[in-house]
């Protein structure tokens, strides 16, 4: 370990120390809830917090730690690792809302596949992070709880839906935090605040308990502040189980294991707006410089991108009927307590035809078939992680961009959201930062079940840009 405070400390630094009896679970819940203390009333990252079940967590596993040797070297255990979980997951006997008044006050007496699985792997969870309402929106605001807004200026948006992660992370509050993902909520909040998050291939992570087990979009990822903290994360997460349909086995080889063999030579393409979406001039410059220095070191990149034309329309029409089938029974019931962007994205679901649903399909799987093509000649697509800088926090979503208007409230996700209907691994690497003291993030896109890939030009591009390092920061102020 170095002499810097422990919440400076990458995860994989402490997890080592902690596996080598350096420094005991109970120190390190101890080092993560004085930073909550410290930096939480900034950024209201982290509403939900739980000492006394992570306490007696982690003196059980300090007894693991002692008796149980042949868990040293495993590389799916945690060790007792304090992190962070979204609040849209449940955990047995701690609140869980989903940023949502109708559950303000939910305790759930089961936790989620999710979770069972990395406390089954030694994290502890020191509490639950914050999220818009059902995790719908770029934007981590709701009803319930304050605000969440990026460390690196703290009245902008810290990106959603898993914002609170993203935050908690970025400010030292946590080591590692969860995030799930449908059109960009791990990706855009890693973007907002400078720290990495992967959306995995659908079924590399188990999901559930699920009232639509097959939904073929959504999916559940680790988020940290580097690559390698990252594909430490998703060791812990993968696995079989059985009660998820869509859920895979275990890899052979540990994703943490890929780092160790970087790239012979990748081949990428790369687009500041796939074509699709107004840009901010300045986040365009910072992605295409950062791709300048990854050719400079001698990575292959072209201009030839695959043609996503009808994507967004399709990504709205599963978004849509995937919205009907898993909030439709509060759209019912409590229909005046959700907001309004929730509302509409639920009628439109059971509003729209059989033909606009089935168009979507069809549109999906072209898509689907052109980046297979793409796929067998490049292993990555490049792009912007959002096409703009954190936004005020006092807004509900950005309108427009420039002179160009967005309709609605996730089409300013439009970069993001294309990519999540491929099924492709998606990770957003922060890559620079704007005049204004903003971070900027970039997309590395791999085909499906590429994950030891996309990790190791991930990192192999981290070093080359640079930017290890520049979280956790303390959360900066305005200037008045």
């Amino acid at each position: 370990m170095t002499s810097n405070p422990l919440w400076q400390c990458s995860a994989a630094d402490v997890v080592r120390a902690l596996k080598a009896g350096e420094v005991s679970p109970r120190e390190a819940l101890d080092a993560a809830y004085a930073r909550i203390d410290a930096v939480e009333p900034s950024i209201h990252a982290m509403p939900t917090l739980c000492p006394d079940r992570a306490y007696e967590q982690a003196m059980q596993i300090e007894a693991d730690i002692a008796t149980k040797a042949a868990r040293r070297t495993d590389p799916t255990w945690l060790a007792g690792l304090p992190i962070a979980i979204k609040d849209l997951s449940d955990v047995s006997g701690v609140r869980t809302t989903y940023g949502s008044p109708i559950f303000a006050d939910h305790v759930p007496t089961e936790s989620d596949f999710l979770v069972q699985r990395l406390e089954a792997n030694g994290a502890v969870i020191i509490g639950k992070t914050n999220t818009p309402e059902f995790g719908a929106g770029g934007h981590s605001f709701n009803a319930v709880f304050p605000t969440t807004t990026t460390p690196w200026k703290t009245d902008r948006s810290a990106g959603g839906s898993s914002g609170g992660s993203a935050a908690a992370l970025a400010s030292g509050e946590a080591w590692l935090a969860t995030g799930s993902d449908y059109g960009g909520s791990l990706r855009t909040p890693a973007s907002f605040c400078g720290v990495v998050g992967l959306r995995p291939s659908p079924g590399r992570v188990a999901d559930g308990p699920n009232s639509v087990p097959f939904e073929s979009v959504a999916v559940s990822g680790p988020m940290a502040r580097t690559v390698a903290d990252t594909a430490l994360f998703l060791d812990a997460m993968v696995g079989r189980d059985d009660r998820d349909p869509r859920s895979w086995p275990a890899p052979d080889v540990a994703f943490f294991d890929a780092l160790n063999t970087p790239p012979k030579t990748v081949r990428a393409a790369f687009s500041a707006d796939l074509g699709i979406t107004p840009i901010d001039p300045e986040v365009a410059a910072i992605c295409q410089a950062a791709v300048s220095k990854l050719s400079d070191a001698g990575w292959l990149i072209s201009e030839n991108i695959p043609n996503f034309t009808g994507a967004m329309e399709a990504f709205h029409a599963l978004r849509a009927a995937s919205f009907a089938a898993g909030r439709g029974a509060e759209w019912a019931d409590h229909r005046e307590a959700l907001k309004p962007e929730i509302i509409w994205n639920v009628e439109r679901g059971l509003n729209q035809s059989g033909e606009t649903l089935a168009t979507a399909e069809q549109a999906r799987g072209a898509l689907v078939s052109r980046l297979q093509t793409f796929f067998e000649t490049q292993t990555l697509l490049l792009a912007p992680t959002a096409c703009m800088p954190p936004f005020p926090a006092d807004w509900r979503y950005p309108e427009a961009l420039g002179d160009a208007p967005f309709t609605d409230y996730m089409d300013w996700l439009r970069l993001p959201c294309v990519l999540s209907i491929t099924g492709c691994p998606v990770l957003s690497l922060p890559v620079g930062i704007t005049e204004d003291g903003l971070p900027v993030g970039l997309q590395l896109c791999g085909a499906n079940g590429s994950e030891h890939a996309v990790l190791a030009a991930a990192a192999q591009a981290e070093a080359i840009l640079g930017m290890l390092g520049t979280t956790p920061i303390n959360p900066v102020s305005p200037a008045p």
